[in-house]
């Protein structure tokens, strides 16, 4: 029987979940869980494919931070551990691990134990709605990294590419950074579908793919 793999970039899709689901509490880890194996499942309805050609699904992502930090403008301690986006990123994980044919990929969060201002406070700093006399800690987010990510998509594409396990692989993602991988399984004759969830993506992305589907509602 045919078999689709389904790839999800957990980063992009929780990020992508709050401007698709608005309605949803981005907070319930469960329904966030839900959400992304009824999304694997209309996958397959659009491909005219049955349930029983789900191979697995594979969610990618990282461990939330657990250290303590120095807040940069009061000097405050916080402990990222016992934070809500940490308690969101155990149970999430936890929840998807429950999941029938769900396979749990995570790498490593980085960290320099430093500081860095939100992408919105250097846009209120460029158009002065913002002064540098008025920052707060709330302007600023901790400097971290997602890594090993994207090697293990690299590495799962690769197998499931080799050693013949499926003939389809379905991607969530919406960077260039899976061209090689995406060409490597094209090359051995896997049929390679993006599914960016509506994000728009380069021109000349479409070159390196087989197709381009979005199964999520449309975010207006």
């Amino acid at each position: 029987m045919p078999s689709t793999a389904i790839l999800v970039d957990g980063a992009f899709f929780l990020a992508r979940y709050r401007k698709v689901w608005g309605d949803r509490d981005v907070n319930d880890a469960r329904t966030v869980a839900k959400t992304l194996f009824g999304m694997a499942l209309e996958h397959l309805k659009s491909l005219d494919r049955p349930r029983e050609a789900l191979y697995r699904i594979f969610f990618y992502d990282c461990p939330p931070l657990e250290k303590v930090l120095i807040k940069p403008i009061s000097g405050e301690s916080i402990d990222y551990s016992r934070t809500g986006a940490a308690a969101f990123r155990r149970d999430l994980h936890d929840q998807l691990r429950r999941q029938r044919k769900m396979a749990l990929r995570l790498g490593r969060l980085t960290d320099r134990g430093e500081w860095k201002l939100k992408h919105q406070a250097y846009q209120q700093l460029r158009d002065e709605s913002l002064y540098w006399d008025e920052l707060t800690d709330e302007h600023f987010e901790p400097d971290m990294r997602q890594t090993q990510v994207d090697m293990k998509i690299g590495i799962d594409i690769a197998a499931l590419a080799y050693k013949k396990q499926v003939d389809q692989i379905v991607l969530v993602a919406g960077d260039a950074d899976f061209i090689p991988a995406a060409k490597l399984a094209r090359y051995e004759g896997i049929d390679f579908i993006l599914d960016p969830m509506w994000q728009g993506i380069a021109p000349d992305l479409h070159e390196h793919i087989d197709g381009l589907q979005s199964v999520c509602p449309r975010p207006f």
